[in-house]
């Protein structure tokens, strides 16, 4: 490794040289493109050798540097840009080559992390590319083929498969991989330079909300921690999962956070858990996501990941598919016993930065309809897999969300409202919402309109329970692994589920939804759009691609009543309503969830309310089928949707006989017992 290691670096200097002093036979694009990418690895091998020492001041310029290139200021001149790679290279190598210049990025991670062979594979590629270019051009006066440059880029992935994920299934399950923790563990977080060791981008934003948080008094870290983690403990006890026999937790979080993070350590550790903390590790083989997964700084622009989403539709074919899958399996069995104890992910959510719109570009690689259902059987095969590794019926999680700095100059007055809400009484709570799963136990339907231009009108097929004594429709959920308190869900039965659900305006992992409409039959999505692009298409599109996630259609999966109008009154007062993360919105208002149900591979675990009545809806008919094909059972998303109160002019049960209880009318509590929600509303 070393020896390659130093080669390659040899190799990588050289060619800086000789591209720079324009002593090659490359015209002008071909050197821009690899004098660009030589100088990244070349900086990215001096953060490798320098990051443990460097002193605050290097890691800062490091910082810029890394990331400068992909700036929205900058990227319209990036490589990384499918629109300047298709003009310079044309259609297929420009996308190609783009998408190479977004896996060079990927490195930066490896470099700060230490991960030598990562970088070093890295090296290799853009080298080996480098060489049939430059010898292209010798002999021909022009680069080789398309399928040449293919078949270097498919070699790459497919070969590499087994390292990476070997390495990524290592760092989703073992403590011992403890990059970010000995960070949290050692670093001085009275200050905000070790920010800057992680190898995130890092803006105002990070360092406020640092000082922020180290400004607190030990009281409230010990608070918002113990919120958390005391979430995470009573889900496994609601669900009847022994947390004893786990040995790790996954802990994701933004940077900044770092003193609550390094105190929910310490609890874990008391619950006999140890923590794993990983970064997003986005590349081409894992893909990429606005939304990250991990720990995780400042995104220095949204634009890139999204144009980059679908990279792999280079090389995507029904052999890769199953490379992949081979190398999964391989990748979780060597870790198989850290995995079997792994209890599942603490999250901790931020919102407040400016939403993230995006634009399509034509230019950047799109999956073909062959290859996205590949892209379904792919989603599905690799849930199963990591299922079987670490089984859903013995894990949980827990998910809670703060405000960051970018929220505005009320960002402490916020943060203390957040606060208040995730720590609310759920004694209060879990009382009126009793009152509600009473009065919709043995209910046949669930009826829901909208009003003041909302369109929705839906009616939502409810299981029927043969002992309202003893059974439960809907489970009373009171801030345990969904942090903060406010909700009753069930499963929908999907025959008789039809009707559209509308909501003005929404946001869904991390993107921006104008006037989307969902139409339901017998529970499935049968037709769907959104006003966010002039072309019908594209806003199709938009939807396949981010609430489908390609498949043809889903089923309701989950439908709520949020009563968190604290929750509702907070974001009315601050005016953040169209930032507020899912977590919080499903609070504020009924909301209806496509893709699996709230009990996804947990079915057959017996379930109890607070009250002892049992929860039955676990199932619907889609879910059914994983015990005679699970492959057609479980699609890997769960999304919902949320129709705040002001567009809510009718929630009601409808029974057999033909009665009717309100719930909500004109967006006001109206169920006896449930009143006293409304006193957060008339107080906004």
């Amino acid at each position: 490794m070393e020896e390659r290691m130093e080669l390659a670096c040899e190799r990588l200097i050289e060619r800086k040289e000789e591209l720079e002093t324009k002593n090659t036979v490359l015209p002008g694009d071909w050197q821009d493109f690899f004098v660009t990418q030589v100088r990244l690895l070349l900086l990215l091998k001096e953060v490798r050798d320098g990051a443990d020492k460097a002193p605050v001041e290097k890691l800062r310029e490091w910082n810029r540097e890394l990331y400068a290139d992909i700036l929205p200021e900058n990227y319209e001149r990036s490589w990384c840009n499918p629109t300047r790679a298709v003009e310079a290279f044309g259609g297929e190598l420009g996308r190609l080559l783009c998408s190479v210049a977004a896996e060079m990025r990927s490195a930066i991670r490896y470099a700060f992390e230490g991960e030598d062979e990562a970088l070093l594979i890295r090296m290799e590629l853009l080298l080996q590319l480098f060489y049939m270019t430059e010898q292209g051009f010798a002999e021909d006066k022009a680069a080789p083929e398309y399928a040449v440059y293919k078949e270097d880029w498919y070699s790459f992935v497919s070969d590499y498969f087994e390292t990476e994920y070997e390495r990524r299934a290592a760092q989703l399950v073992d403590p011992e991989r403890d990059f970010a923790l000995r960070i949290i563990r050692e670093a001085d977080l009275g200050g905000t330079d070790y920010l800057y060791r992680f190898g995130e981008y890092i803006t105002e934003n990070e360092r406020k909300l640092a000082e922020y948080i180290g400004s607190l008094p030990e009281e409230r870290i010990a608070q918002i921690a113990d919120t958390w983690t005391e979430g995470y403990r009573i889900g496994f006890v609601n669900c009847g999962k022994d947390l004893s026999i786990k040995t790790s937790v996954n802990i994701r979080y933004p940077l900044g956070f770092e003193r609550v993070v390094r105190r929910a350590v310490s609890n874990f550790e008391a619950m006999g858990l140890g923590s794993v903390i990983y970064s997003p590790g986005e590349n081409i083989f894992f893909g990429r996501s606005v939304s990250k997964n991990g720990f995780f700084g400042a995104n220095p622009n949204p634009q890139f990941d999204y144009d980059h989403r679908e990279d792999i539709a280079v090389l995507l074919d029904g052999q890769m598919v199953t490379r992949r899958l081979e190398c999964i399996e391989q990748g979780f069995a060597a870790v198989k016993e850290k995995a079997k104890g792994h209890a599942g992910p603490a999250v901790m959510e931020v919102f407040g930065e400016t939403p993230f719109v995006p634009k399509e570009n034509a230019n950047a690689c799109r999956l073909s309809e062959e290859q996205r259902r590949l892209q379904v059987r792919f989603r599905t095969e690799n849930l199963r897999i990591v299922n079987n590794y670490i089984p859903g019926e013995e894990r949980s999680f827990t998910i809670i969300a703060f405000p960051v700095p970018a929220i505005g100059e009320k960002f402490e007055e916020i943060f203390d409202a957040v606060v208040r809400i995730n720590t609310l009484d759920y004694r209060k709570y879990l009382t009126i919402q009793s009152v509600m799963i009473d009065a919709l136990n043995g209910a046949r339907a669930v009826h829901v309109r909208g009003m003041g231009g909302n369109r929705t009108e839906l009616t939502v097929s409810l299981m029927q329970p043969d002992d309202k004594e003893k059974q439960a429709v809907y489970e009373n959920c009171v801030a345990d692994v969904n942090i903060p308190v406010g909700e009753i869900f069930t499963t929908p039965v999907l025959k008789g589920t039809d009707g559209i659900l509308h909501v003005s305006r929404v946001f869904l992992n991390e993107l921006e939804f104008r006037n989307l409409s969902l139409v339901f039959k017998d529970g499935m999505v049968t037709d769907y759009d959104c006003a966010n692009f002039s072309d019908p298409a594209e806003n199709r599109r938009y939807i396949e691609e981010n609430v489908l996630f390609h498949h043809k259609s889903l089923p309701m999966g989950e439908a709520a009543i949020g009563t968190n109008t604290t929750a509702y009154t907070m974001a009315r007062k601050y005016g953040i309503e169209a930032v507020l993360p899912i977590l919080i919105a499903e609070k504020t208002g009924p909301h209806f969830a496509v893709g699996d149900t709230c009990y996804s591979h947990s079915e057959d675990l017996r379930v109890f309310n607070p009250d002892g009545k049992e929860i039955i809806a676990k199932d619907n008919e889609v879910s059914s089928l994983r015990k005679s094909d699970p492959s057609k059972a479980y699609f890997g998303c769960h999304t919902d949707v949320t129709l705040p109160y002001d567009e809510l002019g009718l929630l009601e049960g409808i029974f057999d006989d033909g009665s009717r209880v309100s719930i909500i009318e004109n967006g006001r509590f109206v169920l006896p017992g449930t009143e006293e929600l409304n006193e957060a509303l008339d107080e906004g």
